[in-house]
């Protein structure tokens, strides 16, 4: 690590890509929480008006997709089951 670096800002995007990749919903909203703790540690750190008002809408954005998980995985799962299944009835 370097002097100057906030190191959090790759643990939230660490967090991030977590959320992302998470095959069920509460390890999903897990790491959504766990980046926008991420992201607020890091607006804390921040000495650049601009950065931390960014790191802090950052914040706001990861809980808020903590607070409602995607469902479009979810969908688009159930779908593609839905279609092979009827394949194999056809």
């Amino acid at each position: 690590m370097s002097f100057g670096k906030n190191p959090h800002v790759a643990k939230a995007e660490a967090a991030e890509q977590k959320a992302q990749v998470a095959k069920d919903t509460a390890a999903s909203e897990l790491a959504w929480r766990e980046a926008g703790r991420q992201w607020e540690r890091a607006a804390d750190r921040e000495t650049d008006d601009k950065r931390r008002t960014l790191y802090t809408e950052k914040a706001e954005a990861a809980r808020a997709n903590a607070d409602n998980p995607q469902v479009e995985g979810d969908a688009l799962q159930e779908a593609i089951a839905d279609k092979s299944i009827s394949k194999l009835l056809n």
